[in-house]
């Protein structure tokens, strides 16, 4: 154990933490869009983005390599316009932890957005409101507790990826060994010990996330109540 290499913390952290800021741009703003109006085919287009949450990660991993590898219509444009090959590289963990993630921010923030009150922004716009303003002083801090919780779980999500990550990345030392990769190919080679500190790490990780989530929201219930009886 003298010899532990962190790459994977370190890679881990970064990738969760760029993949759960484009996922909570993108799955907010999507959500904004489309979770309060209805429009044919609304349903096929959310069971789209919620469907890496129903299937295997290895299925979501192998779609990915058919759309991203070097014959796929992504992977051949991004080739031949840019000189930039997706699979076995870091951005390839970053695509995976996004696709995998992005149906728990969906879901959290759709469920936030339709919580509250429409008739609040409907307001806000009969006095003159833009809807940009509206949305950062109304909608977005009436949705943000299950904002929050959504960004939580994105995260978590995206630091634990497996699957599809090896799947598309595969497993290469420095550049793509992730928490959970190191972790299997740690039990692979029989290296128990190192198997055994990576999941202390990730479990530890995993556990505050929602520890904090809980007691964050217990928090705002009780602020919420007292200021209601005061």
């Amino acid at each position: 154990m003298n010899d532990i290499n962190f790459s994977p913390l370190w890679l881990s952290f970064k990738t969760a933490i760029i993949a759960t800021v484009i996922v909570f741009i993108v799955g907010v703003f999507l959500a904004r869009v489309i979770s309060r109006r209805d429009f044919p085919g609304k349903s096929i287009i959310e069971a789209i983005f919620l469907l890496p949450l129903v299937l295997p990660p290895t299925v979501v991993g192998f779609g990915l390599l058919v759309l991203f590898g070097k014959n796929g219509p992504i992977g051949k444009l991004l080739i031949n316009w840019f000189d930039l090959q997706i699979v076995f590289s870091w951005y390839a963990v970053i695509i995976a932890a996004v696709v995998v993630a992005f149906p728990l921010m969906y879901q959290s923030a759709a469920a936030a957005f339709q919580k509250y009150d429409a008739n609040l922004e409907y307001a806000a716009y009969t006095m003159g409101a833009s809807r940009w303003r509206v949305f950062w002083t109304i909608s977005f801090p009436l949705a943000w507790p299950g904002l929050l919780a959504g960004l939580v779980l994105t995260f978590a999500r995206a630091l634990g990826e497996f699957g599809a990550t090896l799947m598309l990345a595969g497993y290469i030392p420095n550049v793509t060994d992730t928490i959970p990769l190191a972790i299997y190919f740690a039990v692979e080679s029989g290296n128990m010990e190192m198997a055994t500190f990576w999941v202390i790490i990730i479990v530890s990780l995993g556990f505050s996330a929602i520890l904090w989530l809980n007691w964050w929201s217990k928090r705002s219930i009780m602020k919420h109540s007292i200021e209601k009886n005061t």
